[in-house]
């Protein structure tokens, strides 16, 4: 059997001294001038992730690609994918953000293209169809399917928060269910958590002590690391907090790596106080 996510997860940020996830989603007409040079612009994303990477990584745990920022690159998009996660050190796990959601066959091909093929740790999916849609990524060993329970956008309390289920809130029903999903299946069940509800980020962690979650919205987002940290820490659930903009754009000339690098490693000093 293959060590457990959380294991591997909690022992790189033990080590690591972060809880930094680096998202990477890179917009072509965002890069630095200097990679809008004529260049394709598969080459020049590619170029930019590298950089960022290599610049974020001693501050970071985990990096998570956004699987919409390459496919929209077109047939080449999930080429730059595969090419930008082999520069990834060994010591930072793989999240895709991926938000698969269907059922089926259908699933299982969407978990063995992230698991097998691209080889990733945890990828995040919708719970929306239910067991059917979450089981067969939880068939992979080792990983970590990261449900989307409370996310960080301005609309999700449309649905997350005013529809109910027995009188409780239909995204602390979703945590719950999705908890009691993961003993069915060999890989584990973590939570996406925005972090600009702090609130519920504190209740979901009442509710669920033990599992991972990923915390996006800080930075970009106004999420706060502090009030992420008081929510979401506990003795044995590990804390994932994304920031994506924040660091990918912390500066648009020449010095684009080293200003990402200052904000991942601003980040992590953050979430460490």
């Amino acid at each position: 059997m293959s060590t457990s996510f959380s294991t591997r997860l909690q022992r790189i940020q033990s080590e690591k001294d972060t809880a930094v996830c680096v998202g990477l989603d890179p917009v072509p007409s965002r890069l630095p001038a200097l990679l809008r040079d004529g260049r394709l612009q598969t080459d020049a994303v590619r170029a930019f992730c590298a950089s960022i990477v290599e610049a974020t990584a001693p501050y970071a745990c985990a990096f998570k690609p956004n699987f919409a920022f390459f496919e929209a690159l077109g047939p080449a998009g999930l080429t730059v994918l595969d090419q930008v996660v082999t520069t990834i050190p060994d010591d930072c796990l793989l999240v895709a953000d991926a938000k698969r959601g269907d059922i089926g066959h259908s699933a299982r091909f969407y978990a063995r293209s992230i698991y097998e093929n691209f080889d990733f740790d945890a990828c995040t999916v919708s719970p929306y169809l239910g067991r059917d849609s979450v089981a067969p990524f939880l068939e992979h060993d080792g990983t970590c399917t990261l449900v989307l329970t409370r996310t960080s956008n301005d609309g999700a309390a449309d649905v997350q928060e005013a529809c109910t289920c027995d009188g409780t809130p239909l995204y602390r029903h979703v945590a719950r269910t999705a908890g009691e999903w993961a003993n069915d299946g060999d890989g584990e069940v973590g939570l996406v958590v925005g972090a600009t509800a702090p609130d519920a980020l504190a209740k979901l962690r009442a509710d669920a002590p033990t599992l991972p979650f990923l915390v996006p919205g800080v930075g970009a987002q106004g999420g706060s690391p502090a009030a992420v940290m008081d929510a979401a820490t506990s003795e044995n659930g590990a804390v994932l907090v994304n920031s994506s903009r924040s660091i990918l754009y912390a500066s648009d000339g020449p010095d684009y790596a080293e200003a990402a690098a200052d904000a991942a490693q601003s980040l992590r000093d953050a979430l460490r106080t």
